[in-house]
């Protein structure tokens, strides 16, 4: 970043000229930076721009157009993780513009009713709402957060798109608007807890609305308003790095809607101000949209921040968040300052109040709307669909007259007596605040992690001497320590304090982690020990005289974060080693590795407690498959997720995005399960939780070296099929037989001593894969395909319907002429040989089980299982007076004596050839013991029962060693 100008520079690509972009400011914020002792990030380098100047470029620009009565609005855009909640809320010391705006706000207004004459008045109200899912929460009350479908969006023609019954609290000071926003932002932390949702994937907004009632040069009082919306955006990762293409159920939910559409309408507007006047801008695709028509095209005076990760992994993204800004910028608004007369704009609503009573009287709209709305409907259909649209209307017009009373009210109410009524509460609220913390400086408590640290530390729970409960809502009688969220039971854990000694006990079947191991027993908790609660409760145990204690004997611990809790957990399940990250390029493909382990167990573990509570019948693991499994010579180990049906032990793999993508539709599917929505239990074909049983899997590799192909030797080999894990699946027989160019038998004269002697000669050999024995029985049908040496697709045997498939394929290559670089590969290379199958029966992952129906719309029972609907008593009548069916005798199979015998060789030279290695395992293990370092070939035959085959030896010539080291 240089002035003005943004470049990037492809990582793969670092020879090309760099992207370049113009914007009002571009700010470096990555580093040069150092913390003071108030934990302030101050600058130590020219280039590191502190939330100060950021601050005084664009927030107090915001600030002087409020003053002068302008809409504003700012909002942050980026990827996850990029510092969009830095710079709009930031933590700690280093406070971001929404705080600054505030505080500088009232510092004007204190600064104002110092002088002012008895008309004058400055108001300043708050609304703070979340859009998640396409649902808008309210989150200044909590009642209305789990709300069935979210608060409605309603539009008035003059004031455009508004939220229906949107908590509007009257602030008198920093203190009590600082106060509301962490009362918002505790009340988002429990929300999307007890919801399983994303806070990243959420679109956070704050409201301001600041009146000024002023008299003018006449003595008329005059009424100025500006609406200030600071807006914090869900994380822009795009779908195809996010969500999983290729997926039979694809991401276009709700949750990356109203993104998309942002996108949309920026595009649209932009090409408006290049004079396509054509163009249609689609607001109304989105809730957000709705909400930021005025900020985006109306009358507003808007900042976009676009936030930018500086990491080469996250060039694509950055790229596209620099591109989306620089589209951005092309958008014109007009803004106008909001100024009109107090008792013009009492009498307009008075007027318009009648005018909407009027249509009300007349059934919601104008008799000729009515009749149009009605007649062009048509047939009884027509005729439901409209008058539906009809009492639509009508709420629409009760809802906007309510609204506009309120407004009357206000209007003629003083400041005083709008603080007035509102007294009470605020100072309650400021009160428990200070209280709490207070509290924590003495008290043990525990302090909640979240994933965004603008949530962190937002909940508190205080561990009182003596014993306290822990539980969900359900808890009779009510827990001392109320937790909601996934797999948190009534009676979750008992918490003891006694003497400052704290110790916490799970109750049966309940999930407790504590620095990342299970805990079944009683166990004694020490300051910033990690507790996990159920699948999504993290917290932080924090005991003040310890921390004392620590000081006084200069100890110095680190105060856990959510992504160190998370690796924790990760390397207490075997999943992460224990070493030190390193900033070493050799060390950065493992940093990435890693950080995928951590994100994928935690998706792992909210994915299995919710199946667990929808009655999926299936769980979940973390799969780490090398390069090698999935057929590659080198690359990168892939973090992949299994899904294991609990009905039949059928499996599926997920890569990586395809997992993301599933976990947020089944994010989808438990908040209306747990809101009782209706139709949460949706058609298997569109479950998450559901994978078609013929979908085709990768059963597992066998490797056929080829070494012996570079002498010109047969190769007639049994390999065993493995896994991702090593574990043996079955085997596959296959044969290489080198051939004369008519593809007849090789003469005696035909093979080869050394290798290199076949450069400049045609090679031909025959390949076959005969067979595949011992499948896993979940097995119908099955088949083989591999690449050979400079392959593009596949080579593919038929599918056999079998778990010990005959393939009887067979194919004939050639090699004109032989090269050096083939030969190479023949000493070194191998074909790895892919089995893929079919798995018997379908699934009933992603349904319920006949015993255990959850009941459609109805909430978590209280033993957080799922709830079965009782079955009507007459039909339970009939179910006792029915007759057990008889059992259905199993099918007899019989064996095919081919295979049986085939079956039978195979045991039986498996059995003879783990006997020989077991005898050289015991033989060096002597020969070490004894200080010997040598087996000659002799004494190896003799250990192979003298079977050796000595054909070979003679072909390679007299120079083959006689002995072997060991290693």
């Amino acid at each position: 970043m240089s002035g003005k100008t943004t470049e990037i520079k492809d990582p793969e690509n670092m020879s090309a000229e760099p992207r370049r972009f113009a914007f009002d400011y571009s700010y470096w914020s990555h580093d040069q930076f150092t913390e003071n002792s108030e934990g302030y990030l101050e600058p130590s380098g020219s280039k590191y721009a502190d939330q100060k100047v950021v601050f005084d470029d664009l927030g107090r620009g915001v600030l002087d157009n409020a003053w002068k009565g302008y809409n504003c609005s700012l909002f942050a855009y980026g990827q996850t993780g990029s510092g969009k909640s830095y710079s709009m809320v930031g933590y700690g010391s280093n406070k971001g513009i929404v705080p600054i705006f505030c505080d500088e706000l009232f510092k004007a207004v204190e600064a104002k009713r110092i002088n002012a004459g008895a008309d004058e008045e400055y108001q300043v109200t708050l609304g703070m709402l979340e859009i998640y899912n396409e649902q808008v929460r309210d989150l200044l009350n909590p009642k209305t957060i789990s709300q069935k479908g979210g608060l409605k969006v309603r539009q008035d023609p003059k004031k455009g798109f508004y939220v229906e019954q949107l908590t509007s609290c009257p602030v008198n000071s920093y203190k009590e608007i600082d106060n509301k926003i962490n009362e918002g932002t505790r009340n988002r932390t429990v929300a999307s807890t007890n919801m399983n949702a994303t806070s990243s994937r959420a679109h956070t907004i704050v409201a301001i609305t600041f009146t000024q009632k002023t008299p003018n040069e006449t003595g008329q009082s005059m009424t100025r308003t500006a609406v200030v919306n600071l807006v914090d955006l869900a994380g822009s990762e795009r779908a195809d790095s996010t969500g999983a293409t290729g997926d039979r159920l694809k991401e276009g939910s709700a949750i990356n809607q109203s993104l998309s559409s942002l996108g949309n309408v920026i595009k649209a507007l932009a090409d408006l101000s290049t004079g396509k006047k054509k163009t249609v801008v689609p607001y109304r695709d989105s809730v957000l949209t709705k909400l930021l028509q005025n900020a985006l095209g109306g009358n507003s005076k808007t900042i976009m921040i676009a936030a930018l990760s500086p990491a080469d992994i996250n060039y694509e993204e950055t790229l596209s968040t620099l591109r989306f800004a620089d589209r951005a910028k092309a958008i014109k608004t007009t803004a106008t300052v909001n100024e009109s007369p107090t008792d013009r704009l009492i009498r307009e609503l008075r007027e318009e109040n009648a005018r909407l009573m009027e249509m009300l009287k007349q059934g919601g709209l104008s008799p000729e709307m009515a009749a149009a709305l009605i007649g062009g409907a048509g047939g009884a259909g027509g005729n439901n669909s409209a008058n539906s649209e009809v009492e639509e209307m009508k709420k629409q017009l009760e809802e906007q007259v309510r609204k506009n009373q309120e407004e009357m009210e206000n209007m003629k109410k003083t400041w005083q007596e709008r603080m007035q009524e509102n007294k009470g509460s605020i100072s309650a609220n400021m009160e428990e605040d200070n209280k709490r913390q207070e509290d924590r400086k003495v008290i043990p408590h525990l302090w909640n992690l979240n994933e965004d640290p603008a949530l962190t530390a937002m909940v508190v729970h205080f561990v009182n001497e003596g014993t306290s409960k822990i539980g969900n809502k359900k808890a009779s009688p009510p827990a001392e320590i109320t937790l909601s969220g996934l797999s948190i039971l009534p009676a979750h854990a008992v918490v003891t304090n006694k003497n400052s000694n704290i110790s916490i006990k799970p109750m049966e079947k309940a999930k407790i982690l504590v620095n990342g191991q299970r805990i079944i027993k009683d166990t004694q908790l020490h300051h910033n020990d990690r507790l996990l609660f159920g699948a999504n409760n993290m917290y932080v145990f924090h005991h003040p005289q310890d921390e004392a204690k620590n000081i006084k004997e200069g100890k110095k611990t680190e105060t856990p974060t959510f992504d160190s809790a998370q690796e924790e957990i990760a390397q207490k399940a075997g999943l992460m080693n224990t070493e030190g990250k390193s900033a070493d390029s050799d060390k950065m493909q493992d940093m990435i590795l890693q950080e995928e382990v951590v994100q994928m167990l935690q998706l792992v573990n909210e994915a299995n407690a919710m199946s667990e509570e929808l009655d999926k019948k299936v769980k979940f693991e973390v799969a780490l498959m090398s390069p090698q499994a999935r057929g590659l010579k080198d690359g990168r180990t892939a973090v992949m997720v299994k899904m294991i049906s609990q009905v039949n032990n059928n499996e599926w793999m997920w890569d990586k995005n395809k997992a993301i993508n599933r976990k947020s539709l089944m994010q989808e599917i438990y908040q209306d399960f747990v809101s009782g929505e209706e139709n949460w239990d949706v058609p298997k074909e569109k479950d998450p939780f559901w994978e078609p049983s013929d979908q085709e899997i990768l059963i597992g590799s066998a490797h056929l070296h080829l070494m012996s192909l570079a002498h010109a030797f047969d190769i007639e080999e049994t390999l065993a099929i493995t896994d991702y894990k090593g574990k043996e699946m079955g085997h596959v027989k296959v044969t290489c037989k080198p051939c004369t160019k008519d593809y007849k038998d090789l003469g005696e004269d035909d093979f080869v001593d050394e290798p290199n002697e076949m450069i400049g000669k045609d090679f031909y050999f025959i390949l076959k894969l005969e067979n595949c024995r011992g499948l896993p029985p979940n097995i119908a049908k099955s088949r083989c395909k591999y690449k050979h040496y400079t392959d593009d697709k596949f080579t593919e045997t038929n599918e056999v319907e079998s778990m010990n498939p005959d393939f009887n394929f067979e194919k004939k290559y050639k090699q004109t002429p032989v090269t050096e670089q083939y030969i190479n590969y023949l000493k070194d290379g191998s074909i790895v040989i892919e089995v893929w199958g079919r798995q018997k029966g379908d699934s009933n992952a992603g349904a319920p089980s006949n015993s255990t129906v959850a009941s459609k719309g109805a909430k978590p029972a209280a033993n957080n299982a799922t709830q079965q609907k009782k079955p009507d008593n007459k039909v339970n009548n009939k179910l006792k007076s029915t007759p057990a069916p008889a059992p259905v005798p199993a099918p007899v199979v019989k064996e095919d004596p081919k295979i049986a015998a085939e079956l039978d060789s195979y045991k039986k030279r498996t059995n003879e050839a783990e006997g020989k290695l077991g005898s050289i395992q015991d033989q060096i293990a002597a020969k070490r013991k004894n200080g010997q370092t040598t087996i000659t070939i002799e004494e190896l035959e003799a250990m192979l029962g003298g079977n050796v085959n000595h054909t070979r030896n003679e072909n390679l010539g007299e120079n083959t060693s006689k002995a072997c080291v060991i290693q």
